[in-house]
């Protein structure tokens, strides 16, 4: 990487976060530099993140994102990405929230994980991942994107740290042996109406394999998955347009995991 490429993807990171905070959308990388390679763009959400986290917030986890087909469809991608969890915007269920500090936000009912154990290595597999879980639980994430329009490829989602936006964490309850997360059906309703449903086994076929994915990625960039991080597997459903005065919330059908509530204003 020369200096011409450190000069443009701290220039990026910076049009990224002034984006946001001005809430004034710019164009696409993939419209602005055709051709993005995937590790670029992960080194543009990464130097984001760094001034972010140089600012106070503190890294409390990781998300992996498009990994059904539902959001690849949606997306136009066909392949997972990932992005990273900060404090300050991570709510706890029956949070609200304002429309107006958000430009396009969208959102996606998940299965979720807080780990017992550290996770890394080129090779995990379910198991692994599995035994490395503390606790699972259900997470609404709210998705928005700093470009003008959705219409991007993954290489433009994961520079915009994987378009998440907001987090809000269900109750967590420990994840048991007779657990069966594939068959998991999720409802989300929108102001008491059922809007949309997913299954557990929509994530990759088991959320759990979203989870050993996203420890083979963060390895071949020299990061891992540390005890007591929290993990979003990905959205079992397309994700559903945020409105103002609006309640949303998320309920499990078969292993009544707690449910998950989010007020917008």
């Amino acid at each position: 990487m020369d200096e011409q490429d450190d000069r443009w993807i701290s220039a990026t990171a910076s049009a990224l976060l002034t984006a946001e905070y001005e809430q004034v959308p710019i164009d696409a990388l993939s419209v602005r530099r055709p051709g993005l390679p995937l590790e670029t763009a992960y080194r543009v959400q990464k130097a984001a993140a760094a001034r972010r986290i140089a600012d106070g917030a503190r890294v409390v986890g990781h998300k992996a994102g498009v990994t059904s087909r539902a959001m690849q469809e949606q997306m136009g991608v066909d392949e997972p990405d990932s992005g990273v969890l900060l404090d300050d915007r991570v709510l706890p269920t029956g949070s609200t929230l304002a429309r107006s500090v958000l430009m396009q936000p969208r959102v996606e009912a998940e299965i979720a994980f807080r780990l017992g154990r550290d996770l890394a290595g080129p090779d995990v597999g379910v198991d692994e991942a599995r035994a490395a879980v503390e606790e699972v639980f259900l997470a609404l994430e709210v998705i928005d994107t700093r470009f003008t329009t959705w219409c991007l490829t993954v290489a433009d989602s994961i520079a915009d740290n994987a378009s998440c936006a907001r987090v809000v964490t269900g109750p967590m309850v420990p994840l048991s042996a007779d657990m069966d997360l594939a068959a998991e059906q999720l409802v989300v309703s929108v102001d008491g109406a059922a809007i949309a449903t997913g299954a557990g086994c929509a994530v990759l076929g088991d959320p759990l394999r979203a989870l050993a994915w996203l420890a083979g990625r963060l390895h071949r960039s020299g990061d891992s998955l540390r005890a007591g991080h929290l993990v979003l597997a990905g959205a079992v459903h397309a994700s559903l347009p945020l409105e103002a005065r609006s309640t949303v919330r998320a309920h499990s059908l078969r292993l009544r995991l707690p449910p998950v509530e989010l007020h917008v204003r």
